[in-house]
């Protein structure tokens, strides 16, 4: 199936598109962090010219544990967000966990985000879809730890039918027993092969689940996600923050936001080259 380009506002991802980062701390702690955060990926969007989208959850709502810090809500979260978009230009996106969130978020975000253990919550991704076309976005569906990349078919079904066609998919690792995700690559063009962008998510892709708390390993990000760009994915989705080990969700696969640059820069190479392979004759 021919691919279809999605635009998240000014930005363009998919086939011969540089690469879409989805970036930000993984949940508003505070109105300083958002728009620090925010501000200095605005400056390593106008230094390198790169696609970012800003990403901030108002409510994690699937945290492990009841005392678990889960966010600001809805009503303060879009209003930062908001805030986001006016001070500094970048596009944002956020989670939404119910069908009634879809709508306020879609004023305000270029794109909704369906969380992956959500993924098949059908009355939530038609919700997404009709907010998202009334109002000219983008949804992007996670894929569950617990389904296989072919099944995502149905998530992308279930929004086309309510005529949205502005549809990202992301591959964020497979259960493998307890404790462990891991990530099979064939997934990248798996889910390209049902005609849309595909989005790696590496700061999930290392969590190492279970206990009180989710750990994680932050080291393996660059690896993985330079593999995912390799395997010819759109787009890379890492959650960031100025000192992952004082987050409050999250922490142990955040990449450190001084260490952020290097490495986009690193993977934008990588795109370059994954393309001109792409557009390359055949032998």
């Amino acid at each position: 199936m021919q691919q279809i380009l999605v635009d998240v506002d000014q930005w363009r991802c998919g086939d011969g598109q540089p690469l879409l980062f989805v970036l930000g701390p993984c949940v508003m702690e505070s109105e300083s962090l958002v728009l620090s955060t925010a501000r200095r990926l605005a400056e390593l969007r106008d230094q390198h010219g790169l696609q970012i989208v800003f990403k901030s959850s108002f409510d994690k709502a699937n945290r492990t544990s009841v005392d678990s810090y889960r966010g600001p809500g809805l009503e303060d979260g879009l209003r930062m967000l908001q805030k986001v978009r006016s001070e500094t230009g970048l596009p944002v996106t956020t989670d939404i966990h119910e069908a009634c969130q879809a709508g306020p978020c879609a004023e305000v975000c270029s794109m909704l985000q369906i969380p992956a253990f959500l993924a098949r919550q059908t009355d939530l991704v038609v919700a997404a879809a009709d907010a998202a076309v009334a109002h000219g976005i983008a949804v992007n569906v996670k894929k569950p730890q617990f389904v296989a990349p072919e099944d995502m078919i149905h998530a992308v079904g279930k929004c086309r039918a309510r005529g949205l066609q502005r549809i990202l998919l992301s591959e964020r690792g497979s259960t493998f027993g307890y404790g462990r995700l891991v990530n099979d690559f064939r997934c990248v063009p798996i889910l390209r092969a049902f005609g849309v962008p595909v989005v790696y998510d590496a700061t999930h892709s290392v969590q190492l689940p279970g206990g009180s708390t989710t750990g994680g390993q932050r080291h393996m990000v660059p690896t993985l996600s330079r593999a995912a760009v390799a395997s010819g994915c759109d787009a890379v989705f890492m959650e960031t923050h100025p000192h992952p080990d004082r987050a409050l969700s999250d922490g142990p696969n955040m990449v450190v936001l001084d260490q952020l640059e290097s490495l986009l820069l690193q993977l934008v190479q990588l795109r370059s080259l994954t393309l001109s392979f792409q557009s390359a004759p055949d032998a």
